[in-house]
């Protein structure tokens, strides 16, 4: 099988626990080595991220680290930390032992947002209505089978 099958492969699966562990581990290297932000580039010099995820490929050597700006969304600082990726992979095989160091990609982390979309859905009014009919017909239901259960422990033998 082609080195590249194996990837195919595994593409459809969850993360082995290697790849979360590795990634975990890199996420707060990353996050220590940009707090404390000693860039030389000038988008790069209020940086305030959050480094909520970094994702590691099964042969671990590329990873994507989702990054939210504090303050809102500065699109050039992403653009910055790509920029920056080699000198950051550098920084990461100082404060990690590892045999070889992933490249390193950085997106801006959109789960926040959905998040809070998903919240903003589930309090419409519209949906509470539903939500609290669908809970009244469920404990009705509820309390007629309980009668039922009842019935029968007290028709046995």
């Amino acid at each position: 099988m082609s080195r590249h099958g194996d990837a195919d492969l595994r593409a459809g699966k969850a993360p082995s626990q290697r790849q979360l562990r590795v990634g975990e581990e890199l996420r707060h290297a990353l996050a220590e080595i940009l707090r404390r932000a000693d860039f030389r580039d000038p988008d790069l010099h209020d940086l305030n991220v959050t480094v909520s995820e970094v994702r590691i490929s099964p042969d671990l050597k590329n990873a994507t680290a989702f990054v939210m700006p504090l303050g809102g969304g500065h699109p050039e600082q992403i653009k910055a930390l790509n920029r920056v990726s080699a000198y950051l992979r550098s920084q990461v095989a100082k404060a990690m032992r590892l045999q070889h160091v992933p490249r390193l990609s950085f997106q801006v982390d959109v789960s926040f947002d959905y998040a809070q979309r998903i919240d903003q859905l589930l309090h419409r009014p519209d949906v509470q209505r539903d939500l609290d009919h669908a809970d009244g017909d469920h404990d009705g239901g509820g309390a007629d089978a309980e009668d039922g259960a009842d019935a029968e422990r007290h028709d046995g033998p």
